[in-house]
């Protein structure tokens, strides 16, 4: 072998290591460049898992001059590039670890994607910073009002009684706005004379009726007078005998021929009108005041409660008639409705005794006979008066004075009460209040706590403190008012 030759062969040996060096680090750039996207590493991945497959079943083949195989070179490769990341991690950690966290900030969480599994730190905006605001003062909030209605009688109050005319409808007929105003102040009051007045003011509202195109009078007029019956609650609720009054004038109106000429038929309503109050209510006050009369004797006392109508008619007869007797007049708050009947008797010359009802203990001691007006009369029996009449009622009877009760047929109703609870008119509470008197307690009872005022209009009487009921029929018991009342509905 030539010393050419030789120099060849010791060369070749340096040529392959030098070539394994190339490889090598080619195969260590090709491992450190990272993956452009997810896609391109999984497939290099799976192309990588293919061929380690393959190479599998290949035993490792060394080359035979000692130099490492390929399979040897990407394995330190790999070993090289692990130990290169764990060495940039914990460098990493180390510089998070020395720096201060800044104050109010949050850590930013870890992204898990749902594809890949990979997790990836997140960049999260920070929470932004709400300036404080100016400082204002508060407004007081308004004390919560206390309910000054009486719970027991929390049913009767509804919506309180009207004071003027506004938000009337324009339908109501002045003459009712007149009576609803009246009523409300008790410048007109009285079972039987609010009654009169309200068929007064609906003949002059039939009168000034007229029937709008296409509708016929029994029909429409019914309607038009709801309007006014609506307004007239409001100001007042209506009593017993104005109920049914209005439902005999309705009935009076249904029965009108729809054939009948307007002008007769509104002729022949309003004499229906006259001729209702003509015998329910001033024929028949005569004739009770007649019956009335003949059971005074000379020396009786009478007493009589508050203000009635027709037991001022009775005690202006008799004293007509030459009878010599005298009057107690028990009274109450806050309407004083006695005032005015004493006034008026002793105009006429009788003798008059005039008493609250805190004395009616002391005074029923001389009284030999008691006049009670009436409200209504229900069909149990019992008297539906002024508030007050049944304390009288009774200490009548325990001292066994005989209760005589005058009362309008008009005045009957097929209710059956049993006490004053259920059915009864609440007033307004400011009239117990005297006027002009800025001392008494009552004068800002609306700023007292706890404090709450009850003004009653009526109370029921019992049956068996009424010795007998005089109408325009006669004399009659309690227990025969039902059959009266259903007598007068025939009539």
């Amino acid at each position: 072998m030539t010393p050419s030759a030789n120099a060849e062969e010791e060369l070749a040996p340096s040529q392959d290591m030098e070539s394994s060096k190339k490889l090598l680090e080619n195969g260590a750039q090709e491992q450190v460049v990272p993956s452009t996207s997810d896609n391109t590493s999984a497939s290099r991945g799976k192309a990588k898992a293919a061929n380690g497959a393959q190479q599998k079943g290949k035993p490792a083949e060394a080359s035979k001059d000692g130099t490492p195989s390929g399979k040897e070179l990407k394995e330190k490769a790999k070993a090289e590039k692990a130990a290169r990341r764990a060495q940039q991690k914990g460098a990493s950690q180390a510089s998070k670890a020395s720096q201060p966290s800044a104050a109010g900030t949050v850590p930013t969480p870890k992204i898990q994607h749902k594809r890949t599994g990979s997790a990836t730190g997140g960049t999260q905006k920070p929470i932004p910073f709400r300036p404080a605001q100016a400082h204002t003062i508060p407004i007081p909030e308004e004390p919560k009002k206390e309910n000054k209605n009486v719970a027991l009688f929390d049913h009767l109050y509804g919506n309180p009684r009207r004071t003027t005319v506004a938000g009337a409808s324009k339908d109501v007929h002045p003459a009712v706005l007149a009576l609803g105003l009246q009523m409300r102040n008790y410048v007109i009051c009285g079972s039987s004379a609010r009654c009169v007045a309200t068929m007064l003011a609906f003949k002059r509202v039939i009168e000034a009726y007229i029937t709008p195109p296409q509708n016929s009078l029994p029909r429409h007029l019914t309607t038009h007078l709801s309007s006014q019956i609506d307004y007239l609650v409001s100001c007042r609720p209506l009593s017993i005998s104005m109920g049914n009054a209005i439902r005999w004038l309705k009935v009076k109106i249904s029965e009108v021929d729809v054939s009948t000429e307007e002008s007769k038929a509104k002729t022949d309503l309003c004499d229906a009108i006259d001729s209702f109050i003509t015998e329910k209510i001033t024929v028949a006050d005569q004739v009770i005041a007649r019956r009335g009369i003949e059971k005074i004797r000379d020396g009786d006392v009478i007493l009589t409660y508050a203000k009635s109508s027709i037991v001022q008619q009775i005690l202006v007869e008799a004293f007509r008639q030459g009878r010599k007797f005298k009057v107690i007049i028990v009274d109450s708050r806050p309407l004083f409705e006695g005032k005015n009947l004493a006034r008026a008797l002793t105009d006429l010359g009788l003798e008059v005794q005039y008493s609250l009802t805190h004395g009616i203990s002391h005074v029923i001691k001389d009284a030999t006979k008691v006049f009670l007006g009436a409200h209504a009369m229900m069909s149990n029996g019992r008297l539906y008066s002024r508030v007050g009449t049944a304390l009288v009622a009774m200490t009548a009877k325990e001292a066994d004075v005989p209760v005589i009760v005058c009362c309008e047929s008009i005045k009957y109703t097929e209710r059956v009460a049993l006490d004053s609870f259920v059915h009864n008119e609440v007033a307004p509470p400011e009239e117990l209040i005297i006027q002009g008197e800025t001392s008494s307690p009552l004068s800002k009872w609306l700023d007292v706590p706890n404090l709450q005022l009850l003004n009653l209009m009526y109370d029921l009487t019992p049956a068996e403190y009424i010795s007998m009921v005089i109408d325009e029929s006669g004399y009659l018991p309690p227990s025969s008012v039902p059959f009266m009342q259903r007598l007068s509905l025939n009539t």
